[in-house]
């Protein structure tokens, strides 16, 4: 397949190239704004003809749901303002479904202080209608508790979505009595909803597949005190039975077949994960994906039938079962040499996809690629920045202490050379995620203000087999720590970085990695930069068991992470507070329902009695995940000002 690729790359006016005493050229830095706000180009999604597409992007100061025709010119133009938009997708030439969520107080009754509700709006595609599933009149509340796909049924578009009912046993005295969803089918024309299947006990948890047909498939249940789990099947009853102490199962779709569903859990003895097909009609499961664990798989729109996989890897790759698909996934990489692929989605035929690039010099495209001419379409970008903009980035490889082999993401400044540059460690959340060598914006702002930015892959992140990951389990505040200590080390006997100018940052579980290693660790640091991040393991644990329901389920996940809680004060930042060897920035949101916000407000409290430099910065109004343009610029300047206050950047080169 021939693609011609365009060059989106182009000098904005407000970012000229200058002339520089090194490297021969260098460019002006971009503003903060350019990393910190949502970006411009969001996400992207085409109709299943393949003639029409749906992007969520700005236009101008204005973050918008644009419809564009065949001819490439739009349709409709929806504002959505400062929503967190989740994803979108089509379901069918004329519907578009976007998935928004909002933080919400639970008030008097709840164990939780605050939730996350969903909920999906339908948006027509000239623009004509919109209205939310669940809405109007419904007795259906608390939002969209799960979506279960579309099916065209009689050339008809319906949604299958989990939605919690107001009901009672006194019609007199209606009220929400049990916060377990309920499988309702909507209609995507006119909102009228039904019942198809009814929701578990408030102690367990129930799943659900929708066969091709639009009928229900197979039920999940799973006990959320011992972590017993079944599926059945509506045609032969029970055909999988199992255990899984932490909870770690989930009925992900349908097979490859329409009398199949697919379902991944994990071994809590060994941390391998295993994907399984199952018969509905009984039998033995076959297992699937032997090379490896997918990072995700790919779905049929119409059909929900399970037709690809995306496999894991430094620069994931995305395959298909049927030869076709998958050659052509393969040729669209050739098309794009040096940089990471990634399928966002495609129309029924396969012969229109879009694709989402990044890596060396490219700040995040997406194309829309038409396989039968070959020719690639440019979308739009995620940052508005030049090819030489973008910091370079890389894999590096080490050895722990322990000999235990490890991998992290190098990012160096754009034009410098790679030589004893000052460096800023930044930590993954999870802690069971990883980082890809592709472009990720808070790296990218620390180093266009000329630092190295090294991103370790620790023990316990996922991606690198079960070994690894169980490699970590109770080593919070032990080897992982060590395991980011030993990488800078490394970096430093190689010339890169001068392991004497360095900070560390990290958010959610990297945040806590961030406090421990000016806390638990000395020596090491300039400053360090928690954002949401955990201080005192044994409350964090309390609170997050207590808010959950599923308590016996949650307990036993979180310490399988965790390890023995015996010692687990020991491991706490907000325990060491008093032996903090370097200034401490923390940034906390008042709505993370993740980390409590107390978790930060109680160390700076401890900091503050030590005697020790620290700096707080309340978000007001965001989530965990700094889903809002305005505190997450808010973050990222605090914490590159506090870096560069306490880990000065090299002074830039005298322009000729």
């Amino acid at each position: 397949m021939r693609i011609v690729m365009l060059h989106l790359y182009k000098i904005w006016a407000a970012l000229a190239l200058l002339s520089c005493a090194v490297a021969g050229q260098c460019i002006a830095v971009p503003p903060l704004e350019t990393y910190g706000r949502l970006p411009g180009f969001e996400m992207a999604a085409i109709s299943p003809s393949g003639d029409r597409v749906a992007i969520v992007g700005m236009v101008g100061s204005t973050r918008q749901l644009i419809v564009f025709g065949a001819d490439g010119t739009p349709m409709s133009s929806n504002p959505l303002g400062d929503q967190k938009v989740r994803w979108i997708r089509w379901a069918d030439e004329n519907r578009i479904l976007t998935r928004i969520s909002w933080t919400i107080p639970l008030g008097v009754g709840f164990t939780a202080a605050k939730s996350e509700l969903s909920s999906v709006l339908v948006f027509t595609a000239d623009a004509s209608k919109l209205w939310p599933v669940f809405g109007g009149k419904s007795t259906i509340t608390g939002g969209v508790r799960g979506f279960y796909g579309i099916r065209i049924i009689d050339d008809h578009p319906y949604g299958f979505f989990g939605g919690m009912s107001i009901d009672g046993p006194d019609p007199n005295h209606q009220g929400l009595t049990n916060g377990r969803p309920n499988l309702y089918r909507v209609d995507l024309d006119n909102g009228d909803t039904v019942k198809i299947a009814e929701r578990t006990e408030q102690d367990s948890y129930r799943d659900w597949a929708v066969g091709a047909d639009g009928k229900l498939a197979a039920v999940l249940d799973l006990s959320g005190v011992s972590g017993g789990w079944r599926i059945r099947s509506l045609k032969a009853g029970w055909v999988a039975t199992g255990k899984t102490p932490t909870g770690s199962i989930d009925l992900s779709s349908l097979g490859r077949t329409a009398d199949t569903v697919l379902y991944v859990v994990q071994d809590d003895e060994t941390a391998e994960v295993h994907w399984f097909e199952q018969s509905l009609a009984g039998g033995p499961p076959q297992e699937m994906f032997s090379s490896g664990a997918p990072v995700d798989i790919h779905v049929d729109r119409a059909t929900g039938l399970l037709i690809g996989y995306r496999a894991d890897g430094d620069v994931p790759e995305d395959h298909f079962f049927d030869s076709r698909r998958d050659k052509i996934m393969v040729a669209t990489r050739k098309a794009f040499p040096g940089l990471g692929v990634r399928l966002v989605d495609w129309n029924d035929a396969f012969d229109k996809i879009i694709v989402q690039t990044e890596g060396p010099g490219d700040p995040r495209t997406w194309w829309k690629v038409d396989i039968r001419t070959g020719a690639a379409d440019p979308l739009g970008a995620a940052y508005p920045m030049a090819e030489n903009e973008v910091g370079p980035m890389r894999m590096v490889r080490y050895s722990a202490a322990d000999g235990l082999a490890l991998g992290g993401v190098l990012t160096l400044p754009p034009g410098l050379p790679e030589r004893n540059l000052p460096v800023v460690v930044l930590l993954h959340g999870g802690p069971d995620s990883r980082d890809y060598p592709g472009f990720d914006w808070w790296a990218q702002a620390f180093a266009s203000r000329g630092y190295a930015v090294f991103q370790p892959n620790f023990r316990g992140s996922d991606g690198f087999g079960a070994a690894f990951r169980r490699a970590g389990w109770g080593e919070w505040g032990r080897k992982m720590q060590t395991d980011v200590s030993d990488g800078l080390a490394e970096l430093a006997k190689e010339g890169v970085v001068d392991s004497r100018r360095a900070c560390i940052v990290g958010g959610s579980y990297g945040g806590y990695a961030a406090l421990a290693g000016v806390t638990l660790q000395q020596g090491l640091y300039r400053c360090a930069v928690s954002v949401a991040g955990i201080s005192n393991l044994a409350s964090w644990r309390f609170n997050a068991v207590r808010e959950s329901g599923w308590k016996a389920v949650v307990a036993r996940s979180i310490d399988q992470g965790l390890g023995p809680t015996g010692d687990i004060k020991q491991r706490s930042p907000i325990t060491f507070a008093d032996r903090a060897d370097a200034p401490i920035l923390l940034i906390h949101g008042k709505d993370d329902i993740v980390v409590p916000f107390s978790q930060s407000t109680d160390m700076a409290a401890a900091l503050k009695r030590a005697g020790k430099p620290v700096e707080f910065v309340t978000l007001a109004g965001v989530d965990h995940w700094l889903s809002k343009s305005e505190t997450r610029l808010q973050m990222l300047k605090a914490s590159v000002e506090f870096v560069e206050k306490h880990n000065p950047p090299d002074p830039a080169p005298a322009a000729k």
